[in-house]
Formats: C-alpha cells, structure tokens, sequence
C-alpha cells in the first residue's frame, strides 16, 4: 500500500487490510419460503487501488473480495467480488460487486471524506446505482433494492448491516434479506 493512495481513499482509507469476523447474521429465505437465520463467520480483503481516470473523474479505491463460512463448516455459502470507490470531487462512495449467483449491484451514496458512518443504496432500474440479474434470480428472487450501512470503529473494526429486499415469486411482500457483521483487521 502506498501512502500515496491511502492519503487519498476517504472514508474507505480506515477498511484497507484484512479483516475478520465470527459474529454474522444472515436472515434469507428457506427453501419454503419462509425466513432462516444463519450465523456465519467473514474474511474480507480491501487490496488499496488508483489513481483510476474516467478523463475529469479520478478515483481511488479497493478491490476487494469476501467469503463467508456458515459458523462450524468449511464449505462457504456466499462470496463477492469487487471493488469499493471514492470520487472525492463528487463526495460519492461506490460499491460496485457480483455474487456468482448472477446478480450485479452498483450501490453509491454521498459521504463526507472523514466519516466513520455512511449509507450507500441501490436500486432496480435505476441508471446510475442500480442492480442487474439473470433470467432466473429475475423471475423468482427479483433483488429490486440494496442498502448498506457501514460504520468504522476506533478498536480496529467495523460493522455492516445490509439489506438485499426481494420479490419472491408468488408473494406479495417483499422479502428483506438482511445480513450483518462486525469484523476486527487481522492484517
């Protein structure tokens, strides 16, 4: 990591490393339809990036990845791939990743340079920070909005709680998929 892109990464600057985390929850539909709830344990890692140039626009980042383990199993039941972004003219976040089960989100939200909390959202449709399936999550799991909230702690930590809210095929409500974590920097 250069200094040089730390000094430059925002609010993001905190989440460079590798983080980990054994106190997830994640709340999503049972094979039935109803609701489960899972803990999970986390590894996250934020590789520092940039200067990345769309002509005027600079941005720094993080290329990041995730992995998460149901508590007590080796076998991962969710990963992402991706990258984080700070524009900091536009005093824009962005989260842009895909989950290989065929969804894409491009999630953004206004934040100051030196907050320690921020909301960042998307949402199906939208041509900015929006959400893009395939045929099948579409029809029966159609994700039609995203939000995130992160918050930086002072011991080397952080917490994120998001929710992914869906319509399922053949209810009328919709279907908040909620997950959250506390992570401590390991590296």
């Amino acid at each position: 990591m250069t200094e040089e892109i730390l000094k430059n990464l925002g609010p993001l600057a905190p989440l460079a490393g590798i983080w980990e985390g054994e106190e997830g929850e994640d709340t999503a539909p049972s094979p039935g339809r109803g609701t489960e709830i899972n803990k999970f344990r986390e590894r996250i890692t934020f590789e520092p990036l940039g200067p990345v140039k769309n002509h005027e626009q600079v941005l720094y980042g993080l290329r990041y990845s995730t992995t998460a383990w149901p508590l007590g199993k080796e076998e991962p039941f969710h990963e992402e791939l991706g990258y984080w972004l700070w524009d900091s003219d536009g005093k824009q976040v962005l989260r842009c990743f895909m989950v290989p089960r065929g969804v894409t989100i491009l999630a953004g939200g206004t934040v100051d340079p030196g907050a320690k909390t921020f909301e960042l959202s998307a949402d199906v449709g939208s041509e900015t920070y929006g959400i893009c399936s395939n045929l099948f999550l579409d029809e029966a799991f159609k994700t039609v909005r995203y939000e995130l909230k992160i918050a930086i702690h002072d011991d080397q930590s952080f917490s994120y709680e998001e929710d992914t809210q869906l319509k399922i095929k053949g209810q009328t409500d919709l279907f908040h998929h909620t997950d959250k974590n506390k992570l401590k920097k390991v590296k």
